[in-house]
């Protein structure tokens, strides 16, 4: 053989073996990784970069995790803001065709996520990511967190008056027919396991009775109070008054799937003489 063609094939050994390690790599950070920030958002490209920015200042050296922007439907440069950022591989762009709403988005956020814990977070920067780390610590001190669902509380918001208002009465009325215990569950900041969130019943607007249907699972819910900024770039994009109105249809449908839960108390699986012996799936909490 020359040494040309040896040479060659020498050069060709290290490439592929060079690539098996960084596929090693790849798996080994997948199997250690944690967490999922899942952010739905629309229209909201001039907050990505920023975004990004604090959500990494909060968590490097704190948890191996992944941050997933669902773009739902958006008219301006949001998926080209996130593939900007998408160059260290940890975050990642899944996109709608069109606008399926919020809840819808943050679903196929959950659904793409590789790891055990979910946070959702919005994408227009009210929500402080320096808040994930306090929920984060609080979800891996918590004994039997399997349904644990921790949900942000802003005691301080910074949004207009007609949204305060409205928040404050849709919350009170809420609280009275689902009795959730929960001031606030339209806080886009809030962390819980991901196969607690794929157990729940989807449907529209879900987002907005995580709470209600985490209990409805036997699960626990914490309110944990978190910082509220306003909004500094772009505008919402969900109404009030179309969010009070659908939110009133949504609470009877609630009202309904909470008398209509059966929650049974699971005993161990019992296995046959001589069978290997079941492994514990489930993640430390």
């Amino acid at each position: 053989m020359g040494k040309g063609l040896f040479r060659q094939r020498q050069i060709a050994g290290w490439q592929g073996l060079t690539c098996l390690r960084c596929k090693q790599n790849v798996l080994n950070r997948l199997s250690l990784m944690e967490l999922s920030i899942v952010i739905p958002a629309r229209n909201e490209a001039p907050n990505v970069a920023p975004l990004i920015a604090e959500i990494r200042a909060a968590l490097d050296g704190i948890a191996d995790y992944e941050i997933i922007y669902i773009d739902d439907g958006s008219s301006d440069d949001t998926a080209d803001a996130v593939r900007t950022a998408m160059a260290d591989g940890r975050v990642r762009l899944v996109r709608h065709a069109k606008s399926g709403g919020q809840s819808a988005a943050v679903r196929s956020g959950v659904i793409a996520a590789r790891t055990p814990w979910i946070a959702t977070l919005d994408a227009d920067g009210q929500n402080d990511p320096a808040d994930i780390r306090k929920l984060w610590e609080l979800a891996r001190s918590t004994p039997n967190a399997e349904k644990l669902l921790l949900a942000g509380y802003r005691q301080k918001r910074r949004d207009t008056a007609i949204k305060r208002v409205s928040s404050r009465i849709a919350n009170r009325v809420r609280g009275a027919m689902l009795k959730d215990h929960t001031p606030d569950t339209g806080c886009g900041l809030k962390l819980l396991r991901r196969d607690l969130y794929l157990a729940l019943p989807f449907f529209d607007h879900n987002h907005r009775f995580l709470p209600a249907l985490v209990l409805r699972e036997g699960g626990n819910v914490q309110s944990v109070a978190v910082n509220h900024r306003p909004r500094q770039r772009g505008k919402s994009n969900y109404g009030t008054l179309d969010r009070l109105f659908v939110g009133i249809v949504d609470l009877f449908g609630l009202m309904w799937l909470q008398h209509r839960a059966k929650v049974p108390v699971l005993l161990s699986e019992e296995q046959a003489s001589g069978a290997a012996p079941l492994r514990n799936t489930g993640t430390r909490a």
